[in-house]
């Protein structure tokens, strides 16, 4: 028997190589899954928070399962366009979407026609971070602190603007949240073009912004903008003189939040697999660094905790919105 020629036998090599992560799929009952590209659908807009992670995760996560995973951004209805999408797509692990507070907690207390059902249409597979936003005011505002702003504001005679990028956004609960503590009367004014949220800021049309931290790091460093507080439990590191809201006195510690989900109905197997891979990345140091580093807070959360997690959202975030009286139809 002839020996096999060193180049073939380095191409078979290579061939066995790649058929291992196959086979391992194979072992823990997953079939071939994946073998062919996997759709991950942002409900929000391009350039956004949830964006930004979604590219983050969806580059990694592809090269553990050995396919494509196009990001899709579908933003509109307060993520409900997207995550209707979701919730519709076929329960065979190729369609993904990114979980938040708003559709995932919020949405079902503001729409009275919600196109899901936030709790038996989805799976639940991990959260990925938590996504404290930041206080800021236009530059022509004399406040300096939280307690010098609420002070101007009550003493302004009228509702204080302030924007979100929609409804039901973390941006938008804070808002809500920020007014039943201080009593300062608050216009909410959804924009779809958060650009134009900023600049409106920026020029004095808007009073205050309870924003992503990435979405205006530049600005507020600049002096475009002045920021004020952050609504998170702890200081950020994009931030890390600024006072959180508590320590000023406003006891909001509520943040915004980003996970993974699927549609319902998805193998076991295949959730399982994507919860191991997930929280593998989320504990990555490199990843947690890039995170950090925009505003957000790496947080890995298993699958059953992470369905807790959301019920306890929607409970909590009830509560306000009722309080409130905020309502979308």
């Amino acid at each position: 028997m002839s020996a096999i020629p060193l180049s073939r036998r380095a191409a078979l090599l290579g061939l066995g190589a790649c058929a291992m992560p196959m086979v391992g799929l194979r072992a823990q009952g997953l079939g071939d899954w994946p073998n062919r590209p996997i759709r991950w659908v942002n409900p929000g807009p391009a350039g956004g928070a949830g964006d930004v992670i979604s590219r983050l995760i969806a580059d990694r996560l592809q090269a553990k399962l050995g396919q494509p995973i196009v990001v899709d951004n579908r933003p509109g209805a307060g993520t409900n366009i997207g995550m209707t999408q979701v919730a519709r797509a076929a329960p065979d692990g190729y369609t993904v979407g990114l979980a938040s507070i708003a559709a995932n907690a919020a949405n079902k207390w503001l729409y009275r026609n919600m196109p899901f059902d936030p709790e038996k249409d989805f799976a639940a597979v991990g959260l990925i971070a938590l996504v404290p936003n930041i206080v800021v005011i236009p530059p022509s505002v004399p406040a300096r602190t939280l307690q010098e702003f609420i002070t101007w504001a009550k003493a302004q005679n009228r509702p204080i603007n302030f924007g979100s990028v929609g409804a039901g956004s973390s941006q938008h609960l804070a808002g809500s949240q920020f007014q039943i503590i201080t009593g300062v009367p608050l216009q909410h004014l959804p924009y779809t073009n958060g650009g134009q949220m900023n600049s409106d800021l920026i020029e004095g049309r808007l009073d205050l912004l309870f924003q992503s931290i990435s979405a205006v790091t530049q600005m507020a460093q600049a002096g475009r903008m002045r920021p004020l507080a952050v609504s998170g439990a702890a200081r950020v590191e994009a931030f890390p003189d600024l006072p959180t809201m508590q320590e000023q006195g406003v006891d909001i510690t509520s943040t915004g939040w980003f996970g993974l989900c699927t549609p319902a109905g998805v193998p076991e197997p295949i959730l399982a697999k994507l919860d191991t891979e997930l929280q593998e990345i989320v504990q990555d140091p490199a990843l947690a660094q890039r995170l950090s580093a925009g505003g957000a807070i790496p947080r890995a959360m298993g699958r059953a905790d992470f369905a807790r997690f959301m019920a306890e959202e929607s409970a909590k975030w009830r509560v306000v919105i009722q309080a409130v009286g905020a309502s979308v139809d």
